[in-house]
């Protein structure tokens, strides 16, 4: 009951990429890189353990972003060809690659990272991956002319990689679509139909992460120009209670989310972001024990996963790992209440 786990990715220490950046550039290149990356990700795994989280993931140790460490294995995105684009619905610009033939997965991406997590820990472990509609508004097309079309044609390629990182242990394959909180119509048309199409098959665990973003300058200005009461979530989360999806991650933590829209996703598993990433202040064992407390109104104990918002690699490493500890300790505040 209450078990912790985090969106997905941590910070990399300096000796593996520029600290408190992303998109941040490795400090190695060939073998030297291969080692590091596999010794951050154990590092990570051990740091989850020591700071009691219950579902713990690689930290994302080896990839620069969340999306593009998946794109760069594949055949037709020209990483060469890059241009700048809004994403987000224009929220921020960046250079991004472009889609140029027809896509293709040469092997398993992730497999490696997943062989070193599964290696090095015995406790539960989910895995990230960036959903269909998130990739697609991350980099250009100059092939498929067509939004939809070009996302299901990532969501078999996901799908492949999904079955195969289940094969080697995964217990939760998480797919982040932060495009969900922007998208509102286009996730009921077919940005749902896409997830399904990417967890075809699977019978570990499916979740989505949907946030706010990083906590980055532009989300930041994004979330103040939102209003009093941030009700994107109304909007997508009664066809999400009917998905075939079984967790739904999204942010409550220091949010003007109203939480009592946590209770159109009866039925699901919530993840519940207790741990604001965009801000350098430690949450108290007491604040995440209140924003889960409140979520307890609308979620049933047993269906509620104490999270972070969303990922933390932009922040320092020594403040990230004590928000970790007090996600834990402040859900054992609430197990100790509930008597479990």
């Amino acid at each position: 009951m209450l078990e912790t786990t985090i969106a997905g990715s941590l910070p990399k220490p300096a000796w593996l990429a520029t600290p408190k950046m992303l998109w941040a550039p490795w400090q190695h290149t060939g073998e030297a890189l291969a080692d590091a990356k596999r010794d951050a990700t154990v590092l990570a795994l051990k740091e989850q353990e020591d700071a009691g989280i219950d579902i713990v993931t690689d930290g994302e140790q080896s990839r620069q972003h969340f999306v593009h460490g998946f794109l760069e294995q594949l055949e037709g995105v020209d990483f060469a060809k890059r241009v700048t684009m809004g994403i987000r619905n224009n929220r921020y610009d960046a250079q991004v690659p472009t889609v140029t033939a027809a896509l293709r997965r040469k092997a398993p991406v992730h497999a490696t990272e997943v062989r070193i997590a599964r290696a090095h820990t015995t406790r539960k472990l989910k895995f990230t991956l960036p959903g269909p509609m998130t990739i697609v508004d991350t980099l250009a097309d100059g092939y498929y002319g067509d939004r939809v079309k070009m996302a299901m044609a990532f969501a078999d390629l996901l799908n492949q990689e999904a079955r195969d990182l289940e094969a080697l242990g995964v217990d939760v394959i998480q797919f982040d679509e932060p495009a969900f909180n922007v998208y509102m119509d286009a996730v009921k048309e077919w940005g749902i139909e896409a997830l399904h199409r990417a967890c075809a098959g699977l019978t570990c665990k499916t979740a989505v992460h949907i946030c706010y973003g990083y906590g980055i300058k532009a989300n930041v200005e994004w979330k103040q120009s939102l209003g009093s009461e941030w009700r994107q979530y109304e909007e997508i989360f009664p066809a999400l209670a009917a998905s075939r999806i079984d967790q739904v991650s999204l942010e409550c933590a220091n949010s003007r989310v109203p939480l009592e829209l946590l209770g159109l996703l009866k039925g699901k598993d919530v993840l519940v972001g207790a741990i604001d990433v965009a801000t350098d202040m430690v949450e108290s064992p007491e604040q995440v024990a209140d924003t889960i407390r409140r979520a307890l109104a609308f979620v049933p104990p047993e269906r509620l996963f104490p999270c972070t918002n969303c990922g933390l690699a932009p922040l320092d490493r020594t403040l990230s790992y004590a928000k970790l500890r007090a996600l834990t300790a402040g859900a054992a505040q609430i197990r100790r209440a509930l008597g479990a």
